[in-house]
């Protein structure tokens, strides 16, 4: 009788212990996140998991645009900008799959021979508070 009350009292620790990491989660980025240019856009995308009993997540996207000139310079304080995006992705099985996209506008306009480069991106996810960096330029 009494090895059955240790045995059964062995199984329940370990449940216990099994739930509470399921709960708890280990949110990090799963494989590579991302980060591609297309004109004045930039776009990442990515995956995180161990997100434990999250419903959603709240990614956040920001970087600086910059219209650089055919001489590689940035000609004016006025040609550097903020860019943000954000969005919730739904959280399935544990993970969240996300793609958000910011575009850069700017006045005047930078139109070729100038091109627009993103530097510091940074990909947040605000619920877990992980977060990637990529210093560019794209």
């Amino acid at each position: 009788m009494r090895t059955k009350s240790i045995i059964v009292l062995g199984l329940a620790a370990a449940a216990a212990v099994a739930v509470t990491a399921v709960w708890a989660g280990s949110p990090h980025f799963v494989g590579d996140v991302t980060a591609t240019r297309a004109g004045n856009t930039i776009t990442v995308t990515g995956r995180e998991a161990g997100l434990g009993n999250e419903a959603q997540v709240h990614i956040v996207l920001s970087a600086t645009a910059q219209c650089i000139n055919s001489g590689g310079h940035h000609p004016k304080a006025v040609n550097k900008t903020s860019v943000t995006s954000e969005g919730d992705f739904p959280v399935q099985n544990g993970h969240a799959d996300f793609t958000l996209s910011a575009t850069a506008s700017f006045q005047p306009d930078c139109s070729p021979p100038m091109t627009v480069v993103f530097t510091d991106v940074t990909v947040t996810d605000t619920t877990s508070g992980l977060s990637q960096s990529f210093p560019g330029p794209f």
